[in-house]
């Protein structure tokens, strides 16, 4: 169950996001399929670091938002 809350805190979302309600075993859902994938590149990444160490999480892209961020957020415009 830790586990699984911090993936819906690094997401920003609730359990039936990847999960049907009431049969949690459920593979209906491609969100939860994407989630195995994304955890699958996550530990790839984390294997080649020699340390032995994880360095990247769900957290590292998404941010606490559903889908990854690819970008930055904007700069604010400078005052005047």
């Amino acid at each position: 169950m830790a586990t699984m809350g911090a993936f819906r805190i690094a997401l920003g979302v609730k359990c039936d996001t990847c999960h049907v309600q009431g049969d949690f075993a459920s593979d209906e859902k491609p969100e939860k399929e994407m989630a195995r994938k994304m955890i699958v590149m996550t530990r790839e990444i984390n294997g080649n670091f020699p340390d032995g160490k994880q360095h990247v999480t769900c957290f590292t892209c998404h941010r606490g938002d559903e889908h990854p961020k690819m970008q930055p957020d904007a700069a604010p415009a400078p005052a005047n």
